[in-house]
């Protein structure tokens, strides 16, 4: 008997070994599995969205980006989802009624936990209180969305290329821009050998030294009437260069917008003969009545009209003039027999 006691006590002692070997290795599991801490290192917090993406217990909870806490449950509070977490106390500080949490993705897969924004503003919350969520799609979600929305656009593209719309669609379906686009693509392959053969203006200036040579010398020439223009050399220089000649022209410039300014304002003669309508009239006026002397002349009335237009009083009044100088002439040769002087004494 006392053997059998002293073999039921060391079954004992193996059995309750066991069993705090068990619980410390759950422990252990537990605590190394997040970094959450021990659950007594841990306070419970709440917060509501409208779409969980499929969230679970046991999801991890992130601050920053840095595993502070899981969730604990996942539950339907009305039209909207409850989600029950625990969080390590040390971040308590930061989760606070500023902070804001929101659906994210763990990897690739898609894999929903909840992101937290802390803050150093506000309140911190207590065990049990609910932190504000933001309804916001995760990163992996919008990215999805994204990329959908690329390949919806694609496809609408490439449909309205194969439908001819558009210069690539055009392109791809016009059968005559296909045969207009190969032709220039054949003549450009056309004139580059032309080039590359030496022919024209471009290719005799590529294949020639000679046309080399002389656009090179070209070039040089501008070159160096360029320098012979910067150090003033030449009239050309001298007009960009003389400060004195470019006063002079400012000066004649502003004179005549002065003369300008007379005129317009109908300063001296030529303003009032510009901006004086009186004037303008009188002149009007001379013009007319010269006109009608002009026509009168043509029309051979009045003396002078007569004297421009009629033959034969031209030929007397030149007769007459002819005869006039055959006396006068005659009276210069022989004066006595014309000129007679009597003088008589009473």
């Amino acid at each position: 008997m006392p053997r059998t006691r002293s073999l039921a006590w060391s079954e004992l002692k193996i059995g309750i070994v066991t069993v705090v070997a068990i619980v410390l290795a759950l422990s252990l599991i537990l605590a190394v599995g997040g970094e959450a801490g021990f659950w007594w290192q841990r306070y419970p917090l709440k917060t509501r969205f409208n779409d969980v993406m499929g969230l679970k217990p046991g999801a991890v909870v992130r601050l920053s980006g840095k595993e502070v806490g899981a969730v604990t449950e996942v539950k339907f509070a009305g039209m909207q989802v409850e989600v029950s977490l625990e969080l390590s106390k040390d971040v308590r500080p930061l989760v606070t009624t500023d902070a804001i949490a929101s659906i994210g993705s763990l990897s690739l897969l898609g894999e929903p936990i909840i992101d937290i924004k802390g803050a150093q503003t506000g309140t911190p919350l207590d065990d049990w209180q609910y932190i504000p969520a933001s309804q916001s799609r995760g990163q992996l979600d919008e990215l999805t969305t994204k990329a959908s929305k690329g390949i919806e656009e694609t496809s609408a593209l490439i449909a309205d290329i194969r439908a001819g719309k558009g210069t690539i669609g055009k392109l791809v379906t016009d059968e005559a821009l296909y045969n207009e686009l190969n032709k220039f693509v054949t003549s450009a392959e056309d004139v580059t050998r032309a080039i590359n053969q030496g022919k024209g203006t471009i290719g005799g200036l590529m294949q020639d030294p000679a046309a080399y040579q002389s656009l090179k010398a070209s070039l040089e020439n501008l070159q160096a009437m360029t320098a012979r223009i910067n150090s003033g050399q030449g009239a050309l220089a001298r007009l960009i260069n003389d400060d004195a000649l470019g006063k002079s022209i400012s000066n004649t410039t502003a004179n005549l917008e002065q003369a300008t300014g007379k005129i317009n304002s109908s300063a001296g003669t030529a303003g009032k003969l510009i901006n004086d309508t009186q004037l303008y009239d009188r002149f009007t006026s001379v013009g007319q009545r010269l006109d009608q002397l002009m026509s009168g002349l043509e029309s051979g009335r009045g003396t002078a009209g007569q004297l421009l237009k009629d033959q034969q009083l031209y030929e007397n009044m030149n007769k007459t003039v002819v005869e006039l100088r055959d006396l006068l002439a005659a009276i210069r040769k022989d004066p006595k027999k014309y000129l007679r002087v009597s003088v008589s004494i009473f």
